[in-house]
């Protein structure tokens, strides 16, 4: 069968390419028409050059934030399916754990940067613990939502046929949910970074983030810009590597009709 020439993950492409190419054009036309400084405000062809002259130095800080990102989404990610299991089966940790999860969520999470900074130091440990916290809630409370709203008729079916509490759970339950879980996980891919990149603006000596503070300490700009746009497309990369997994795992639970 042959592929669709207007298949989803091309339009996809062709929408992303054509957002970042119209963002282009928005910025340019502001600094036309406002004639902004370009220590204010660079313009994008001033960026392009900062980001091909600086590249060594931009791969640099984006392999270390990537770093941190992966790690602390793998772990975060990790930690929040084995909550929402923990809490599915036990309905007492749910009494005890839940309101607490939820308390949690009314401390801003850049607050406790420095004290993860003062705790855990300048290193990697910080920022990975910081992305851990901003993706653990999402995928926790989405992967939980799932495993408790599975349809009725099948929880029926399983009690009619006498099946274990925890075999029900893993062969009905979790395949249920794994839509839940994976609209989860691709809200963590896009939350992640904002975690690392928030912990490098603390305290770092490495990094995006760091670097964008040191360039904006330097008056340098066009290279803080092209920092950013170096963490952009880190993102994007990201999400789009998440989603395709997701779309597997969507297709293994059987209870989708993508492509």
């Amino acid at each position: 069968m042959k592929p669709r020439p207007d298949s989803p993950s091309l339009i996809r492409v062709w929408e992303i390419l054509f957002a970042g190419l119209l963002m282009i054009l928005i910025w340019q036309a502001v600094v036309w028409a406002t004639q902004v400084e370009s220590f204010i405000l660079p313009g994008p062809l001033a960026v392009f050059r900062a980001f091909v002259s600086q590249f060594a130095l931009i791969w640099h800080h984006t392999l270390i934030t990537a770093i941190e990102v992966l790690i602390g989404l793998a772990l975060g990610v990790t930690a929040g399916i084995l909550t929402a299991l923990h809490l599915t089966i036990s309905e007492r940790g749910r009494k005890l754990v839940m309101p607490a999860l939820v308390m949690s969520q009314t401390i801003p999470v850049f607050a406790l940067a420095p004290l993860l900074t003062l705790w855990l130091g300048y290193g990697l440990a910080s920022k990975i613990a910081m992305a851990i916290l901003i993706v653990y809630f999402p995928v926790t409370s989405t992967f939980l939502d799932g495993l408790t709203n599975t349809p009725r008729d099948y929880l029926d079916l399983a009690r009619t046929m006498r099946s274990p509490n925890r075999s029900t759970l893993m062969q009905i339950q979790v395949p249920a949910a794994v839509p839940s879980l994976t609209s989860g996980i691709r809200l963590a891919a896009v939350y992640a970074p904002i975690g690392a990149v928030i912990g490098e603006w603390v305290g770092a000596s490495n990094g995006l983030g760091y670097l964008m503070l040191l360039a904006n300490g330097r008056v340098k700009i066009d290279l803080m810009f092209a920092a950013l746009i170096a963490l952009c497309l880190l993102t994007v990369t990201i999400r789009a590597v998440v989603g395709m997994l997701c779309n597997r795992a969507e297709k293994w639970s059987g209870l989708t009709d993508r492509n």
